[in-house]
């Protein structure tokens, strides 16, 4: 498995949450989402200007900013969904 953040993979593409880098309130506004290490991810859209990303986590989907999706380091499975 390869390691990027999550500002990195491609709309289809599931991984694993590895580690979060964000510090303070927005790590605590991720984990308050279920944004936690071993949970599975998927970018499920990117907007036209890449800003937000929708993803799809514990069965919920999510709109990121760009810069928190940065902060997450996701372990990416082979293959697009």
């Amino acid at each position: 498995m390869n390691i990027v953040t999550l500002a990195k993979m491609e709309v289809g593409e599931t991984g694993v949450v590895d580690a979060l880098q964000g510090h303070g309130n927005i790590q605590h506004r991720l984990v308050d989402m279920g944004v936690v290490k071993g949970s599975h991810i998927t970018v499920v859209k990117k907007a036209p200007l890449g800003d937000p990303v929708e993803v799809k986590v514990k069965g919920c989907s999510l709109a990121l900013r760009m810069n928190e999706a940065a902060m997450i380091n996701v372990a990416v499975e082979g293959g697009k969904q």
